[in-house]
């Protein structure tokens, strides 16, 4: 069919579709506020779904022409062939862009720089069109062709979104993967058939183009890896959702105190719990009586002359110290578990229960199997154990309050336990120095901070302040390290933490409680700061290069104000790269809201010209210059709110 083009017009028309179409898909996919990985595959699978209905549609069409004349009409062909080419290319097109979406989940600046020479490929790819296979000829066009499909299998290793896909998720994702893997066959064979049946008559034949091979090839392979992937983690699929469990049952153990429950409803908690959370075939908890008979918590099926049964396998076993009474810490997490001879269980745990440094009980889990408890159990135990701990140690300390010194001395003892929940030493590193302070208004408060350290060269650091003051802040403030150290372990991004911070306080929290918080992942290696805030004051950052301050403002919406899924919405993420010199003040707004005796506040702009002033101070006289400022500005008048901040020099 001549229609008096040449056949670089042609190839440049094709190569336009494709790149508006790379546009399209790419505003609409990748700046859509959902990263529900489910729904990234549905739009793949109704893509291919349209094409596909569209594409049989066609046949049938043909099959009713029959041999007639018109089913011969080459205008007719290169009509409904195109309408194939457009309805192929939007797929996998559209899917280029999903699949870049799951590779890039948890990004590196190494892949992201890799996928970036992926897509320059591809473009190439689309520019040697113009060229033809006949110019450039067969083995340049196989050579380009394997590098581009190289490149493709190294990007489909990068599977991290898997991980996060619950059981029932995974087979959904296992099905629709299925699903696209048909699509691709159908479409390849029915590209096939044209050129088979009408390749003297069509215009342009589809599997002549280098680009459109390449994402088959790219598309397909993709699919094989996610679906191999997904199989094989289908044995572990349930453990992200224990890890949220683990999460739910620590808030249990938190709010004890809180709701009122008494010293045994707590151990009961911690023991059905840590029972839950290591699939334990039983276990029980003993608490040391001084001239009496201890006191036995068990699990079901099991007896008092099991258990003294099994304390006398364990007092000839390598943990039989932990059976006293003079334990105060346990360093060596394999000093906590040892195989013992019994005729049902094989392995035991024992985690000593510490109460302002006396050991008033020992928990043991059992399991029927040899070496049952991984380090990652007994972590998640000793969590578990040592925030049961704490609401003892907090139940004790306020009971005692009351009996002896009634509501003042009650503060005084909930204002030491609220401190103690703040780190008494913030983590040091040779890439930058750090200063931190809380100065509760009452005796007790609501402010927090603490910082932790995910590797040698990852760091977390986090600010927030709880609604309400006195011993209720106290309360909800202990809840939230506990929401902390709980989710940092699993080094999610900033925004992932945020979400599932909000998931865990929504369920513990009173309805007209809410905390505000900001969290910051430092990368010393990349010099980067990855950020979201949850309606906190905005940070305070100033640059060692330009000599000046200014706030880190985005949006962000407090935890256990907005109480279900559309809370991810309101989540924002920002990335920022530091300099030697530059400082970071995270600080409460107790702070820019203090008033001095004419009722005027501090504020932002004076918070902003003390750090401009004070700048080439290390962060502990920053925060020592930064109380005296306060006091002096706040004068005989009374605090009405907290102050407390952190403050970040990097090296």
């Amino acid at each position: 069919m001549n229609v008096g083009f040449h056949r670089e017009a042609s190839a440049f028309l094709l190569g336009l579709f494709f790149v508006a179409l790379f546009l399209f898909y790419k505003i609409r996919i990748e700046k859509a506020e959902s990263i529900n990985f489910i729904d990234l595959l549905w739009r793949v699978f109704v893509t291919g779904l349209l094409a596909t209905i569209v594409s049989f549609t066609i046949r049938f069409f043909y099959f009713i022409l029959g041999s007639s004349n018109l089913a011969e009409n080459t205008y007719l062909i290169n009509f409904f062939y195109h309408i194939n080419l457009g309805l192929i290319s939007a797929f996998i097109i559209s899917t280029l862009i999903v699949w870049k979406r799951l590779i890039l989940y948890q990004k590196t600046k190494k892949l992201i720089i890799l996928w970036q020479i992926f897509e320059y490929a591809l473009l190439f790819s689309i520019l040697l069109n113009f060229f033809g296979i006949e110019i450039l000829g067969e083995l340049a066009y196989n050579i380009i062709f394997f590098l581009l499909i190289l490149l493709g299998i190294i990007l489909s290793v990068n599977l991290k979104w898997v991980a996060y896909l619950n059981f029932k998720q995974k087979w959904k994702s296992i099905l629709l993967i299925i699903l696209v893997i048909l699509y691709l066959i159908y479409f390849f064979i029915n590209l096939r058939t044209y050129s088979a049946d009408y390749g003297p008559v069509i215009i342009t034949d589809l599997l002549d183009n280098l680009f459109v091979r390449a994402l088959f090839g790219f598309i397909l392979t993709y699919c094989i890896f996610s679906l191999l992937v997904i199989l094989f983690n289908l044995p572990t699929s349930s453990v992200f959702e224990q890890k949220f469990e683990d999460v739910i049952n620590f808030q249990r153990l938190s709010q004890s105190i809180q709701t009122g429950k008494n010293e045994e409803q707590v151990l009961e908690i911690l023991l059905d719990s840590s029972a839950s959370a290591v699939l334990a075939g039983a276990g029980w908890i003993e608490i040391f009586k001084h001239n009496k008979e201890n006191k036995y918590l068990k699990t079901d099926n099991l007896s008092i002359k099991a258990i003294r049964r099994i304390t006398e396998a364990i007092r000839k076993s390598k943990i039989k110290n932990l059976l006293e009474t003079e334990i105060y810490s346990i360093g060596n997490v394999s000093k906590m578990t040892s195989s013992i001879k019994d005729s049902k269980f094989k392995s035991a745990l024992l985690v000593p229960l510490i109460v302002q440094k006396k050991q008033i009980g020992i928990m043991a889990l059992l399991k029927d199997v040899n070496e049952g408890f991984n380090k990652e159990i007994i972590d998640i135990i000793r969590t578990f154990a040592n925030q049961a701990c704490i609401s003892i140690e907090n139940f004790r300390l306020l009971g005692e309050a009351i009996e002896n010194e009634r509501y003042k001395e009650e503060l005084k003892i909930a204002r030491k336990v609220q401190q103690s929940l703040l780190p008494s030493d913030l983590i040091s590193n040779t890439c930058f120095e750090i200063s931190g302070f809380s100065v509760s208004a009452d005796e007790v408060g609501g402010d927090y901070y603490d910082t932790y350290q995910l590797s040698d060269h990852k760091f977390v650091l986090v600010i927030g302040d709880v609604s309400g003051k006195g011993t209720s802040a106290a309360f909800n403030m202990s809840q939230m390290k506990g929401v902390f150290y709980s989710l940092v372990q699993l080094d999610l991004s900033s925004k992932e933490f945020l979400i599932h911070a909000n998931n865990a306080l929504s369920r513990c929290l009173e309805k007209t409680s809410f905390i505000t918080l900001s969290i910051y992942i430092v990368n010393t290696r990349e010099r980067t700061i990855e950020f979201s805030r949850a309606g906190h004051c905005p940070t305070l950052y100033y640059s060692g290069e330009n000599g000046t301050s200014s706030f880190m403002e985005n949006k962000g919406l407090g935890l256990g104000i907005l109480r279900n899924d559309n809370y991810k919405n309101y989540v924002e993420v920002n990335q920022i790269n530091y300099s030697t010199g530059d400082i970071m003040m995270l600080y409460t707004d107790g702070i820019t809201e203090a008033r001095n005796e004419l009722n005027e506040e501090f504020g932002y702009q004076k918070l902003k010209e003390f750090l401009d002033e004070h700048a080439t101070q290390d962060p502990k006289l920053i925060q020592e210059n930064l109380l005296e400022t306060l006091y002096k500005f706040v004068g005989g008048k009374s605090r009405y709110d907290d102050y407390s901040a952190l403050i970040i020099r990097f090296k």
